[in-house]
């Protein structure tokens, strides 16, 4: 596990495959660490340079007394940065892939290829109930549930208008049988102006530990036509 400070807080990362080769830069879901993308990156780090990101809250990256999709977005902006990476590809899962949305819509240059695995935009109507405390010991920082979910509840709407100003070609990924609507995926593939979406059925929220092969197999193709 490698370590870096951004913005004065400590941020881990995991990088697979060869420093010269192009880039990945890969962000996981709530709760989840680097080490989710463990046997993705071991497959896609022969062809590419994979770097997994402990995002703030998470695995041994810096705890803080606030948690926004926002702020992840600027965390995962000082890391391209302080890599000195113009233009990569970016693949986000659940929360990351939010994450990933928000920094596409924003940066659409520094992105060559965005892949989402099983999320669109947080869309209202859907009501979360905020716990209010943790179910037992975590090994993540409770506070991230809280603060998400109500950005959950109450979503920015911007997040959905400015998926237009997406330039990069988008794969989405859905996991057919989810809590996620998949309805609403076909909804963001249709927004997003380059975007396909491949449904791989009965796999539910986690696709790439649900069906690996499967999920590697979109991913390959998409960043291989």
């Amino acid at each position: 596990m490698n370590q870096i400070e951004l913005n004065g807080l400590t941020f881990q990362y995991r990088e697979t495959g060869e420093a010269s080769a192009p880039t990945i830069v890969a962000l996981h879901a709530l709760g989840m660490n680097a080490e989710s993308w463990d046997e993705v990156a071991a497959v896609l780090g022969e062809k590419y340079r994979v770097l997994a990101l402990n995002q703030r809250g998470h695995g041994g990256s810096a705890r803080t007394d606030t948690y926004t999709f926002e702020l992840m977005c600027d965390d995962l902006l000082q890391f391209v940065n302080a890599m000195n990476l113009e233009r990569f590809t970016l693949i986000g899962h659940s929360m990351g892939g939010t994450v990933s949305y928000l920094f596409s819509e924003t940066f659409p240059s520094r992105i060559e290829r965005l892949i989402v695995e099983d999320t669109p935009p947080p869309f209202s109507g859907k009501q979360f109930e905020v716990p209010s405390k943790p179910p037992g010991p975590l090994p993540f920082d409770w506070k991230v549930v809280p603060s998400i979910l109500r950005q959950l509840n109450n979503p920015n709407p911007q997040w959905w208008a400015n998926l237009t100003d997406i330039v990069a070609p988008t794969l989405i990924i859905g996991g057919g049988s989810s809590h996620i609507p998949q309805d609403k995926l076909r909804e963001v593939s249709e927004i997003v102006p380059n975007c396909q979406l491949v449904t791989i059925e009965d796999v539910g929220h986690d696709v790439h530990t649900g069906n690996l092969p499967a999920f590697l197999g979109a991913v390959r193709s998409f960043l291989n036509p």
